[in-house]
């Protein structure tokens, strides 16, 4: 297992339904999940073009004593080898610790700054929408209750990031025998324009391969149209990086995406770069 997914415990009920989704992810993959159980309520991750600074809730901090029995029960669950354990080793300040960001994934909860009683479907917080502009990894966000997914849907638009998204979905693919599923929306474009990208690109081999269905929507919202995508499918989206007032800017077809669907998401952003073979 030389893959690596970042986890960070929160030691409650929904805390482990997400570590649930994560090891569960972790094990079709053939990915190594680690796991960080903070000591503090914040911590800070450097990226290449950017510094977040994550502000936990007070329920990461419950119960410490249990927690690394806990998560390490749940990953046995799945099937998977006794996880490892990050111990920060570099701080910027007594009580905050600088977490390495040279993973392959990320599991982020919708939002890590607020009780998750308070979050519904619709909202992803700042502080994940940093993580996914900056990281090389793509996030999961995954759902508030565990979800064993048996398929992959990934939307494609035409752009570079949806490109990636594509090519991440195929590995996905390749790697867990899962089928694959393509949702394209038409705008302005018709069909012929992302065929082209799929020339362009040299997918169709791959699509040939991988892909059991790829549902062009000429007409129809396309929040109607997502009806279609399998409640029991793990969605692959690209994210576009727009810059950071407030939050990231998603772009709206994720915007749309992330609020009607409940899906498990995996989000790659407009700085990742693929590191994942097999």
């Amino acid at each position: 297992m030389d893959l690596q997914l970042l986890h960070i415990f929160r030691n409650t009920p929904l805390g482990r339904e997400l570590l649930l989704q994560s090891a569960y992810f972790c094990r079709n993959l053939g990915i190594l999940p680690v796991i960080y159980i903070p000591r503090h309520l914040k911590f800070l991750m450097y990226f290449e073009n950017d510094v977040v600074q994550v502000d936990l809730d007070s329920s990461y901090l419950r119960a410490p004593e249990t927690a690394m029995a806990h998560a390490a029960e749940i990953v046995k669950y799945q099937g998977l080898p006794e996880p490892k354990f990050l111990e920060p080793k570099n701080f910027t300040a007594s009580t905050l610790p600088d977490l390495p960001v040279n993973f392959d994934f990320m599991c982020c909860p919708r939002s890590v700054s607020d009780l998750s009683s308070k979050i519904g479907l619709g909202y992803i917080g700042p502080r994940v929408r940093r993580i996914i502009h900056a990281a090389r990894f793509p996030v999961l966000i995954g759902c508030s209750v565990y979800e064993a997914w048996q398929s992959i849907a990934v939307f494609f638009g035409g752009s570079a990031n949806a490109v990636k998204a594509l090519r991440l979905g195929f590995r996905l693919a390749r790697l867990t025998g899962f089928p694959l599923d393509v949702f394209t929306q038409e705008d302005r474009r018709k069909r012929d324009y992302y065929e082209g990208v799929i020339e362009k690109e040299n997918l169709g081999p791959e699509m040939d391969k991988y892909v059991r269905s790829w549902q062009v929507y000429s007409s129809g919202e396309f929040i109607d149209n997502i009806y279609d995508v399998p409640y029991n499918a793990l969605v692959v989206a690209g994210a576009y990086g727009h810059g950071v007032v407030k939050e990231v800017l998603f772009g709206s077809t994720l915007e749309k995406i992330q609020s009607h669907l409940p899906n498990n998401l995996l989000i790659v952003g407009p700085n990742y770069r693929a590191a994942m073979q097999g």
